[in-house]
């Protein structure tokens, strides 16, 4: 369960009280809604199919799949299939590497998805065991599906960019800097990252 609206507002209310880039940005654009998705391998699976392709094919590839294995499939219903099976649902050598190394671990056990250690940097780690998930990866899946208070994806582009205009600086921070400046908002940065996508594109800021 992700981030709720209220969980939302109090975060970024922290956060504008001590920051006026964040304050003037929330009137102008005014708070977002909340990004939430299942927890469970299936949205880590649904990460794996999206890698790299539009959201559309992606739509597809996971309709075949759904096709294939049926709509409630387990982790040892991908594992049953061949590779020309996965194959013809869209699902690459690699991609099938990935979406095999998850049913593996969750299936043997050895990744309770529902159990994650309560520290990020632990999760965050357990999580990037599996083959093809990263730390972008990782974090994205703290957020919308567990709703973490405290993540803060600052390898994210888009992360990168709306904290820039929010901040009004001369150019887009990279990756260090990001992680940086957002030092000072713990522990409402979760709220704060899905503000910032909420400005990327923003025409008014």
């Amino acid at each position: 369960m992700g981030l709720s609206a209220k969980q939302i507002k109090q975060g970024l209310d922290a956060v504008a009280a001590q920051e006026p880039g964040i304050a003037r940005a929330l009137e102008i654009a005014g708070y977002p809604e909340p990004r939430i998705r299942p927890t469970g391998y299936k949205t880590l699976l649904r990460t794996i199919v999206g890698q790299q392709v539009s959201v559309a094919a992606a739509a597809s590839v996971w309709r075949k799949l759904e096709g294939e294995l049926g709509e409630d499939f387990g982790p040892g219903c991908l594992l049953e299939r061949d590779f020309d099976t996965l194959r013809a649902c869209g699902l690459s050598r690699q991609k099938q590497g990935y979406a095999r190394s998850l049913c593996e671990l969750v299936g043997a056990g050895e990744l309770d998805l529902e159990n994650l250690p309560e520290d990020d940097e632990e999760a965050i780690a357990q999580l990037t065991r599996i083959k093809g998930i990263g730390r972008w990866s990782a974090e994205i899946y703290l957020l919308f599906a567990e709703g973490r208070p405290d993540i803060w994806p600052a390898g994210d582009l888009a992360v990168m960019a709306g904290i820039g205009k929010i901040l009004g600086l001369d150019e887009r921070p990279d990756e260090k800097a990001t992680r940086a400046l957002a030092e000072p908002w713990r522990p409402h940065r979760g709220a704060t990252a899905i503000f910032t996508w909420h400005c990327y594109d923003n025409p008014a800021l």
